[in-house]
């Protein structure tokens, strides 16, 4: 598991940076569960403010089966490169608010 995470890793090290704005766009599923404050609710995780490579690794790692979450896996599955790579800058670009 940890090799194929690595891979995916470093796959995702060797993407160009996605677009910011169609990140932006394409946000509005993912923050329907991921709050773009950067808080954890009722278990899900903040993804605001992640390195894009980290974010891409995680998203690979969904679509790829390698993690489980049904929801995620059938998210993930569905995005194309470009799309996950505006994603993960638009993302990566927001930081939390204070508590």
């Amino acid at each position: 598991m940890l090799s194929v995470t690595l891979i995916s890793f470093s796959l995702a090290q060797s993407r160009p940076r996605g677009d910011k704005a169609f990140g932006a766009y394409l946000s509005s599923e993912c923050v329907t569960c991921h709050q773009i404050s950067g808080k954890a609710a009722g278990g899900i995780p903040p993804i605001i403010g992640w390195p894009e490579e980290q974010f891409l690794a995680v998203m690979d790692a969904y679509k790829n089966k390698e993690r489980d979450n049904n929801v995620m896996q059938t998210i993930a599955a569905k995005l194309k490169d470009d799309e996950l790579a505006a994603l993960a800058t638009f993302f990566g670009s927001l930081k939390p608010k204070p508590h």
